[in-house]
């Protein structure tokens, strides 16, 4: 991917920029990200403190995987609408990671069609949000000792009560369980690099890569096991869209005799 963006770039060397520049500018910008285990949404907030160098606000809403998770389809005998599902799987895990980072930009884009290449680092709170995952199983009668499918029922899955996979139906609508939301605070680490590729020079077009490590106070139980995690680091590759437009510059003030007033 990074060689067929710098061949892009290569391709575009010598076409001479003729848009007005803006030096001191803010950045809003949005990303999407598949990471290693999930995908995830963001805002960012740039603010311009040199012209190579930013401060960064960043939120960040991330959905985690077990790395043990594996989709499989309902039975056979389910109606053809049944949701697949992980076995075992008793959370869903979500993560909401703000943020406070600095951003330095270490080549800058002088033709039309260059990149801009930057890195940046981050850390901040980390509020793991987990919610059950409902099933629907199946009911067995027995009739003239065969057993039959009678009627279907939502239960959380436990591995005591519904111990062979044959019982499940599918899964159960997601908004099943959302007052039983738990939370788990942590700490986050963010690094990576941005690779700024945009012919616009009000709008940002990047593509980043980097790593983000996320530590909790204790295990989140995703999956019905005891190799559940409290430490997460997760590999990522984003799309990151947004604008900039120019910082409010406040001119200093000069007094008659044309000292400058530094209050």
């Amino acid at each position: 991917m990074l060689f067929t963006l710098y061949c892009i770039a290569g391709f575009a060397q010598g076409e001479i920029d003729t848009q007005e520049k803006i030096l001191y500018q803010n950045e809003r910008s949005v990303s999407l990200s598949l990471n290693s285990n999930g995908f995830g949404a963001g805002f960012r907030f740039g603010q311009r403190k040199t012209y190579l160098s930013k401060v960064i606000y960043d939120i960040d809403f991330a959905y985690i995987k077990h790395p043990k998770e594996v989709k499989i389809s309902a039975s056979p005998y389910s109606y053809a609408s049944s949701r697949k599902y992980v076995y075992g799987k008793t959370n869903l895990f979500l993560n909401l990671r703000p943020s406070i980072g600095y951003q330095r930009e270490v080549f800058s884009k002088e033709d039309r069609g260059s990149l801009a290449v930057k890195y940046y680092g981050s850390v901040g709170p980390s509020l793991g949000i987990t919610k059950p995952i409902y099933y629907n199983f199946y009911i067995i009668g027995i009739y003239n000792g065969e057993a039959y499918i009678i009627d279907t029922k939502v239960e959380k899955y436990e591995f005591v009560q519904h111990p062979q996979i044959k019982e499940i139906a599918g899964r159960a609508p997601v908004w099943k369980g959302f007052n039983e939301i738990k939370l788990y605070p942590g700490l986050h680490a963010k690094a990576g690099l941005s690779f700024e590729y945009s012919s616009v020079n009000q709008l940002i077009n990047a593509i980043e890569v980097g790593m983000v490590f996320d530590a909790f106070a204790k295990e989140i139980p995703i999956m019905y096991t005891d190799y559940n995690n409290q430490f997460f680091l997760s590999l990522f590759v984003c799309y990151r869209f947004g604008w900039v437009r120019n910082a409010r510059y406040k001119a200093p003030k000069i007094t008659k005799e044309g000292e400058l007033q530094t209050n």
